[in-house]
């Protein structure tokens, strides 16, 4: 054998072949398949107690000492299948582990949701024996299609994503190569087995071959249901923005309110905060900020009942409020490289020491309009320059912010005059509302906005627009 792998794992799901797969490598001398190993209802099989000695209370305290027993004590290499629902634990193992052999079997999904309806429908989940083969038709139910296909789908991701990140590669095989001998000897050599076999001898057998026309009963519902499904993904947009971190530094604690305030970048940070100050008689700047982790966490432990909550802001006055603040004016605010970039190489129409008399509401308008060109470019991996959380989808931010913690509440900025005296009034106080945004200089949002910018904005921030129910701006 090998010593490229200590032991193998072959990631499936129900009625995708997986008991034929393991049936297949346990033929070859010097491979052990133990079946699901880590099913959360049995171990291994439905009618056994243990895998080596190791019994299901002692895997489910342990699951990493199975996975020891399994790669130190089968006969040749060991392994055994896992499926989306079973131990995370061990999952999150197996796919970190580059001694870990991954053998990735997939299926129409359509054909193992079928597959699946008539196991349940019958009773027989393997067949040996034609003669004992017992029919059924399957009942196609669109809603709970959608779910097994989703299932999949995520668990397909996740394997792929871990493989990438941890450079590693697995060896993709499909329900329909289970009968060809030269893909499963080519699976053998990667695990390292030196056995070539023959012919393949197993005692199971396909249990539906007839076509899906045959097997379910309602199929014109099914060809109908199907016939809206986006095969190809023809519809998804492509996303090319970065993950983001959670920005912890960023994240605002009362001085005695137990209230946390996770500012969303080019939201109303400056009025949400004096707000929160006020709650507590304390001026804004006083209030802690620029924690590590650790420091919020004992902060968490230690304030019995808090809250935490963010506050979004439409797409487009959250891009008008970024390409004022940080790149229109020059100054301590301002990202003075970016800004550089923006000016010199994609030629954005800005004065190079800022607004002048000779900037007018007609050269802002083309000037946001053509800052919003540039962080399209920007947000989909076309520029030299990063992608600041200043103009980041929101979704992206929150999904950073889960990184750590997600809110509590996610508040709306034209929301806040109710909102945010209900989140205070829940926690005791007494408190006004917080004061709007001041209109952005030199022109107001208002002063400028049009058709073209709500158009431009929302192909942008399409998925802000989806995620939160976002309208255009009024």
């Amino acid at each position: 054998m090998s010593p490229r792998f200590d032991y193998f794992v072959i990631f499936a799901e129900m009625r995708t072949g997986s008991n034929l797969l393991e049936s297949n490598l346990n033929a070859y001398d010097g491979l052990q398949c133990h079946g699901e190993a880590f099913n959360p209802i049995f171990i291994g099989y439905p009618n056994k107690t243990e895998i080596l000695g190791i019994t299901q209370s002692m895997r489910d305290a342990d699951p990493l000492r199975l996975i020891a027993t399994i790669r130190e004590h089968s006969e040749g290499l060991g392994g055994f299948r896992l499926f989306h629902d079973h131990d995370s634990r061990a999952i999150d193992h197996c796919l970190n582990d580059p001694r870990c052999a991954k053998i990735i079997l997939n299926r129409n999904p359509a054909e193992s949701y079928v597959s699946l309806k008539i196991a349940q429908e019958t009773g027989q989940w393997k067949l040996t024996n034609v003669k004992r083969r017992r029919d059924a038709k399957a009942r196609f139910d669109a809603a709970e299609f959608d779910a097994h296909v989703s299932a999949l789908q995520e668990f397909q991701r996740k394997l792929m994503r871990q493989l990438q990140l941890t450079g590693q590669t697995g060896f993709y095989i499909g329900y329909d190569d289970l009968n060809d001998l030269d893909i499963l000897n080519g699976l053998a050599r990667f695990l390292g087995c030196e056995t070539q076999l023959e012919t393949l001898e197993t005692q199971l057998k396909i249990q539906n071959p007839e076509p899906l026309s045959d097997k379910v009963s309602n199929f014109d519902d099914m060809a109908r249901a199907l016939a809206g499904e986006d095969r190809f993904n023809l519809t998804r947009t492509p996303d090319f923005e970065p993950r983001r971190g959670p920005a912890v530094p960023k994240f605002i604690t009362g001085v005695r309110a137990p209230l946390l305030f996770m500012p969303m970048p080019s939201g109303p940070t400056d009025e949400v905060t004096a707000w929160l100050a006020a709650l507590d008689g304390v001026a804004p700047d006083t209030l802690p900020t620029q924690l590590k982790q650790k420091d919020l966490r004992h902060w968490m432990r230690s304030t019995a009942g808090h809250r935490s909550f963010t506050v979004l802001r439409h797409p487009v006055a959250r891009a008008h409020a970024a390409f004022c603040q940080r790149i229109l004016h020059p100054g301590p605010q301002s990202f003075d490289a970016i800004r550089r970039v923006m000016r010199n190489f994609h030629k954005l129409p800005i004065p190079g020491n800022g607004p002048d008399d000779g900037y007018d509401r007609r050269a802002h308008h083309a000037a946001f309009l053509a800052y919003l060109d540039i962080i399209k470019a920007n947000l989909r991996g076309q520029t030299s320059f990063r992608v600041d959380p200043n103009w980041a989808t929101q979704t992206a931010v929150l999904q950073g912010f889960g990184g750590f913690r997600l809110p509590d509440q996610i508040l709306r900025e034209d929301e806040l005059g109710s909102a945010l005296p209900a989140l205070a009034a829940r926690l005791g106080y007494e408190a006004g509302t917080a004061a709007s945004a001041e209109d952005d200089t030199p022109f107001a949002l208002a002063e400028i906005y049009d058709p073209e910018i709500e158009s431009s904005v929302a192909d942008i921030y399409q998925k802000d627009y989806v995620e939160f129910g976002f309208g255009p701006w009024a």
